[in-house]
């Protein structure tokens, strides 16, 4: 049984699983104000041009929950164990012949927009592409399926509709920095982890916040609407470990908000995940990670409940996406920036280990 330390380190667990640093110390990196602003923008074009393709095919629909596909809720433990090993099944691939059967054989993928360095259109590229760590993935996971890493249709979903656009059939996936949890294994079907992290709480340097602690007593904090922030803000409150008169109130669709709503002074910190919030301290010098990870958080690929062809191949994906070097040479490009501090390698720079059901 896995059990904690006083600075809420695993243990018990593989040693790859631990989480045994904060992420902060993000000195000497530039500011990036104006690619937040104009990121934002981007975003909100990107799904109007997408839906002039619409004709390019409607993503996988359900064909019913197969059998051992994902827990219940209340059978939950280690909901990031619970994927679908690559081997396996009855040899049927239903949705994958649906993906590969399309008129426009494109494979259709829910991502983020506007998160620096995981998914996000940089304007100073001028071939106008997104890229980031996620973006990575899909091009592999594209390459596999259809042999060509090109072949996407990439859909900008805000954090709130992440699993609405997989459950009505929107997307064929989403990988979005989306947290495995057991809440969500009965809505959506997850790949093994791809990634670990942990909530952490993003404030101003000149703030007197020391992290998810008293200090944030009658602050205001922000988080995104269907967020593993959110659910956490509650029940800390619940618990105790938040003070009750924390003003956890303000919630945004999408989570780069409440970084916006950080620089014009109208909350007084941002709790999200400790990777995209070292994203967000290097694009705006001014703020800075307070306290260390308070939680744990794994990052999987989300698919609709029933196709575990799909599952079990984006799990076959993963496997050797890890082996080959392509994950490490992704993080390196990507998150190394942000992430690391010199030669001291962030506890994130190593995938996590995959445990299936």
């Amino acid at each position: 049984m896995n059990t904690r330390d006083d600075a809420g380190r695993l243990h018990g667990a593989p040693l790859r699983r631990r989480l045994r640093a904060a992420l902060r110390g993000w000195g000497g990196v530039g500011a990036m104000a104006a690619v937040c602003a104009l990121t934002l923008a981007f975003a909100l074009l990107l799904p109007l041009t997408q839906s002039q393709s619409q004709d390019a095919g409607t993503a996988i629909t359900g064909r019913g929950v197969a059998h051992g596909s994902q827990v219940q809720a209340e059978d939950c433990e280690n909901p990031q164990d619970q994927s679908l090993s690559p081997s396996g099944g009855d040899g049927s691939t239903p949705a994958l012949d649906a993906i590969k059967a399309r008129k426009d054989r494109r494979l259709i993928v829910g991502v983020d927009t506007n998160s620096y360095r995981w998914g996000y259109l940089d304007p100073n590229n001028p071939s106008g592409e997104l890229e980031g760590f996620d973006i990575d993935l899909v091009h592999r996971i594209a390459q596999d399926i259809l042999g060509d890493r090109d072949a996407v249709q990439f859909k900008a979903i805000p954090t709130s509709r992440r699993i609405e656009a997989v459950q009505k059939g929107e997307v064929d996936m989403v990988v979005r920095t989306m947290t495995i949890n057991c809440a969500r294994i009965e809505q959506v079907a997850f790949s093994a982890p791809y990634f670990v992290t942990g909530q952490q709480v993003l404030a101003p340097k000149t703030s007197t916040i020391t992290g998810f602690d008293k200090t944030l007593a009658k602050k205001k904090v922000c988080s995104a609407v269907g967020s593993t922030a959110y659910d956490n803000l509650e029940a800390g409150q619940k618990s105790g470990d938040l003070p009750a008169s924390t003003d956890i109130g303000t919630t945004v669709p999408n989570q780069l908000d409440c970084l916006v709503k950080l620089q014009l002074g109208e909350v007084d910190a941002v709790v999200t995940d400790g990777a995209l919030a070292a994203s967000q301290a290097a694009q705006d010098p001014a703020v800075e990670l307070k306290g260390g990870l308070f939680t744990d958080e794994y990052y999987g690929v989300a698919m609709k409940r029933g196709s575990d062809d799909l599952v079990r191949q984006v799990n076959r994906t993963l496997e050797n996406y890890i082996a080959d070097g392509g994950w490490k040479a992704s993080y390196e490009k990507w998150l190394h920036p942000t992430m690391d501090q010199g030669d001291k390698k962030s506890a994130s720079a190593t995938p996590p280990e995959a445990d299936y059901k």
